[in-house]
């Protein structure tokens, strides 16, 4: 099934019905198929072609939605770009992506509902090869989209998704979320950011309504907006859960809302309880993605107490395993590199079959290559997953290794703080220095002193951190990760300038 299918369906289905929101404007299913059928149309006639790669560089808006419906329907590839990004690193993504159009924010045309687009000139070369076809459906293997990764980890990669990714990651987050056409989901996170387009895609896929905002700069007014339109789920990262605990909830109960996900990175025990606390009527879902593969577990509801610091258990329809340095399975309880399977996992990075080839590989068991996450986890007796932390950002200190995540989730328990992150810096004694960066809750005075004087009574001596920054706000990436390369950087000059 092709993944613009998921919105003819539901407009087939429930034609009347809203499915997107955004602001004072409401657009049906009907409406919304409609529209899209009609940019559609426009790249055809304007010689996009199928394959070709078109970026929509808009605000979270109908518009955006329309486009990216619009540019499947039309056989084309789309990617997702934020208006706001920087003028250099755009060019740098339409250049990697050899894009054929942009759609851009220029005002509509006569008043006719469609986003205005630029046409590019087609480079020598830049078709995108047919990726192959499942039978029986032809549509499977297809390019859909490129998702191009934050950066945290490296230089951005595009993650090329296929229709089958979509569709099947669609199904899954469907099924164990429980969602129904009567759901209505609230999404300020940016578009081109897959958590958030799942959201637009599993929304679809049920039928249910999605209330697009543009950031949860305001949070009283989003929770007036989630009160008004009786909203049922709300996808969460740690950053806009801090803001959204940081604000007087007891006017805001939220009789409707019946769960909340979180993803990106793992909320600490106090916001996980915060929330709880705050909304005793809707379940919490942590779960675990990468943009390779979408989403890969899940934590039900009921395990959050059993199970603290858990990521959950496979989605459906998929496989999870850890593996050593050399490819072998672990056995239970053993850290280890975390092995994707299923039809979720994306068909490479563009452009960088060297990369792909690190990371894709093949196992003896059917369903096509694996993804290596490259990150470290346990899975206890149970099946259940544990995340340890990146393999990259293991610290390397005194001849031991030490995983951020330690120190984090211990430094996250003083009371007075609202945001923290371990890293490496460079050392020249103990090859690297353990260092934190720390932001307080308004109006909480911590010293580096009292960090680390609490670091030592829960921690090897080895891991207390050496370096202690504290400061008003993290670094964080376009998905709302905090950036460990760029606090690393930023210690690192700090340092520098003072020696």
């Amino acid at each position: 099934m092709r993944a613009d299918e998921l919105l003819g369906r539901s407009a087939a289905r429930f034609p009347a019905k809203i499915a997107v929101i955004c602001g004072a404007e409401r657009c049906s299913y009907e409406q919304l198929e409609r529209r899209a059928a009609a940019f559609a149309s426009r790249l055809l006639d304007a010689g996009i072609e199928r394959g070709d790669r078109v970026a929509v560089c808009l605000e979270n808006s109908i518009d955006a939605v329309v486009a990216i419906f619009g540019i499947l329907k039309a056989g084309a590839v789309f990617f997702v770009v934020n208006p706001h990004t920087r003028p250099e690193r755009l060019a740098s993504l339409l250049a990697d992506s050899a894009a054929s159009a942009v759609i851009s924010k220029k005002g509509r045309e006569n008043g006719s509902g469609i986003p205005f687009f630029s046409r590019m000139s087609r480079k020598k070369g830049s078709r995108t090869p047919f990726l192959g076809q499942k039978a029986p459906d032809p549509f499977f293997e297809d390019l859909a989209a490129l998702v191009y990764t934050s950066g945290s980890t490296g230089e951005p990669k595009g993650v090329m998704v296929t229709h089958g990714n979509i569709t099947s990651s669609a199904a899954a987050i469907c099924e164990y979320l429980e969602l129904t056409d009567a759901d209505v989901i609230l999404n300020a996170l940016p578009l081109a950011f897959s958590y958030s387009l799942g959201q637009l895609t599993t929304a679809f896929h049920v039928g249910a309504t999605v209330v697009l905002e543009r950031s949860f700069a305001y949070p009283a007014a989003i929770l007036d907006t989630m009160a008004r339109e009786r909203v049922t789920g709300l996808p969460l990262v740690p950053t806009i859960a801090t803001l959204l605990l940081q604000h007087d909830l007891s006017g805001h109960r939220l009789p409707h809302l019946r769960y909340i996900t979180n993803a990106a990175a793992a909320l600490t025990a106090s916001k996980l309880h915060g929330l709880r606390d705050a909304f005793p009527q809707a379940q919490v879902y942590s779960m675990y993605g990468q943009t390779e593969c979408h989403r890969i577990s899940y934590l039900p509801p009921n395990q959050i107490d059993e199970r603290p610091g858990s990521v959950g258990i496979a989605i459906p329809g998929s496989d999870v395993f850890i593996v050593d340095d050399r490819g072998r399975r672990v056995p239970r309880g053993t850290i280890g590199e975390l092995v994707v399977r299923g039809p979720h996992v994306m068909k490479g990075y563009w452009n960088k079959p060297t990369l792909t080839a690190a990371v894709l590989r093949p196992c003896n068991a059917p369903g096509g290559p694996a993804y290596y996450t490259g990150d470290l986890f346990r899975m206890d007796a149970d099946g259940f997953l544990y995340f340890v932390d990146r393999k990259d950002d293991v610290i390397k200190t005194r001849g031991e290794k030490v995983a951020p995540r330690q120190i984090e989730e211990v430094i996250a328990q003083l009371t007075g703080v609202a945001e923290v992150s371990a890293f490496g810096v460079p050392d020249e004694i103990l090859g690297e220095a353990v260092a934190v960066a720390v932001t307080p809750v308004p109006g909480a005075q911590l010293t580096e002193r009292q960090i680390q004087r609490h670091c030592l009574e829960r921690l090897e001596p080895f891991m207390v951190p050496k370096v202690v920054d504290i400061r008003d706000a993290l670094p964080m990436t376009a998905t709302g990760k905090i950036s460990r390369r760029t606090l690393r950087a930023l210690v690192t000059a700090a340092d520098g300038a003072s020696a």
